[in-house]
């Protein structure tokens, strides 16, 4: 049977809207069409070609976001090669172990990391390094230099099951998981967008989380791309700029700690948000107040859900429905299946009862690269993946992500999920951040402890335990409450309930 064919994104969008801005660098302002963006891709493909790299060969990337960084990810699209797009947040140590899990050919690099090149370098010697802007060594070649390639689009038939990129995920033991994400899987999850999302050309993004997560490639830049809309290329977040860039865009998306920054600025309720046409907050579950405080703006701020396996977009929620279901993810998404099972892996068809959600669909990835054993694990014999995480429907099906199934907190038999707690805690004037997490009890098994960030140094847990007294059942209020002047995050923003977990408590 013949396999279906990838498309070469670009080149369809240059052929069906050359003259539409794709791309705004929010730096420079330089604006660059569909024609322009395939042109300086293909350029960058036929740059790579001098290094014999083909169809399956791994790519990889070191650097703060830009246009160039989405030329090379493009360009891997049209040859067949599969980008490795490193997190920047790693350890040298870390990185030297990624390098040696997917053995790329070529390594790009952004100026801020000549440092970690030159430690990277010795190690690899076969790895040919590549600066974006300024070289680490003389003898580096520079994306610069791609100028005089061809501006022709490649021809090679790339099948729509090659992998596309390699975006490692968080392992709880060892290395990074690193989820392949085929060109099947991108290409859906932008089809699943656009049909679900109802994303069309005048739509405008604000990409200001980092290109090594998927939320930052999968959430609106690629199916922008295939609606023929434009995205508007930050290096990474700045408060400040969030602030200028809002009034020229109408989507964007974030994790709930920079939604809180924002709402944290002095100019918060000056600034007119009436134009957008969505918000959707992603990465971890978001606490009611922030959703409130942007509804009270006329803004349909939503909560999304996704993984790097699947999407990462899942779900949608109708706008009519944002404020009488709130915290509420919606419906599965166009070509998306949806099941809820209980620990022994029995389907749960009830309502408002919590189980380990499982999705299945085309966007899918097809597991993780160099490990069968995390791939067995996550994806089943029929196709469904093991999300780890838990979720519930209502009585009118609405799905709502309660938490991970590793986070779930199991006190004396009773199941606590930390984001119901951490969404009451969020809602006291005086928390600025807030994390709870399962210690061993004696007694209980398991209980809370809160970790809280407070606007005022004079705080005292006893005054959130008489808050929560009032808003939560006895066994669900933390045991602890502990003070901190910040709390840890992950590459991607989240707050990093692994790192809390090792933190002693004096």
């Amino acid at each position: 049977m013949h396999k279906m064919q990838a498309s070469d994104w670009l080149a369809k969008r240059a052929r069906l809207s050359p003259q539409r801005i794709a791309l705004v660098d929010a730096q420079t302002k330089e604006k660059r069409t569909y024609q322009e963006w395939n042109v300086k891709a293909n350029q960058t493909a036929h740059f790579f070609g001098q290094f014999s790299v083909t169809q399956g060969d791994r790519v990889a990337i070191l650097a703060m976001n830009s246009l160039s960084y989405l030329d090379v990810f493009f360009a891997c699209g049209k040859l067949g090669a599969v980008l490795q797009n490193l997190n920047w947040r790693l350890t040298t140590m870390e990185l030297k172990q990624l390098i040696g899990d997917a053995q790329p050919k070529i390594l790009f690099y952004g100026a801020s990391f000549r440092e970690q090149v030159k430690e990277l370098r010795a190690e690899n010697p076969a790895l040919v390094f590549i600066a974006l802007e300024e070289k680490e060594q003389e003898n580096d070649l520079s994306l610069r230099e791609r100028g005089s390639f061809s501006q022709k689009n490649p021809t090679l038939s790339i099948s729509m099951e090659d992998p596309w990129v390699i975006c490692y995920t968080g392992g709880t033991t060892g290395l990074p998981k690193g989820a392949i994400l085929t060109h099947q899987s991108i290409t859906f999850n932008a089809v699943n967008t656009i049909t679900s999302w109802q994303l069309q050309a005048e739509d405008t993004a604000i990409l200001n989380a980092p290109l090594f997560h998927t939320g930052a490639l999968n959430v609106f830049t690629t199916p922008l791309v295939m609606a023929g809309g434009t995205s508007i290329v930050c290096t990474d977040f700045s408060l400040e700029q969030m602030y200028e860039l809002i009034p020229q865009a109408n989507l964007f998306f974030g994790v709930p700690t920079m939604f809180l920054s924002l709402q944290e600025h002095s100019d918060w309720e000056k600034l007119d948000m009436e134009h957008l046409k969505l918000i959707i907050s992603g990465g971890a579950p978001c606490p009611l107040p922030i959703f409130e405080k942007f509804w009270a703006k006329n803004v349909s701020f939503k909560t999304g859900y996704g993984l790097t396996e699947a999407g990462p977009n899942n779900f949608w929620l109708p706008d009519e429905d944002v404020q009488r279901k709130p915290g509420s993810v919606g419906f599965p998404l166009w070509q998306i299946e949806t099941k809820l099972v209980d620990e022994k892996g029995q389907e749960i068809l009830e309502a408002e009862k919590a189980g380990e959600l499982l999705l299945r669909g085309p966007h899918c990835s097809p597991g993780y690269w160099n490990n069968p054993a995390a791939s067995k694990e996550a994806m089943d014999s029929e196709g469904w993946l093991h999300t780890g995480d838990l979720a519930q429907r209502d009585e009118e099906g609405y799905y709502y992500i309660v938490g991970r199934l590793k986070d779930l907190i199991i006190s004396g038999g009773e199941n606590i999920y930390p984001a119901e707690i951490e969404s009451v805690l969020y809602g006291h004037e005086e928390v600025i951040e807030a994390a709870v997490i399962g210690v061993a009890d004696k007694k209980w098994g398991e209980v809370g402890r809160a970790f809280i960030v407070a606007k005022n140094k004079n705080f005292t847990p006893e005054i959130l335990k008489d808050y929560c007294q009032e808003r939560l059942a006895r066994y669900k209020i933390p045991k602890e409450f502990v003070l901190i002047s910040e709390l840890p995050k992950t590459g991607a923003g989240k707050i990093d309930k692994k790192k809390l977990k090792t933190m002693l408590v004096l």
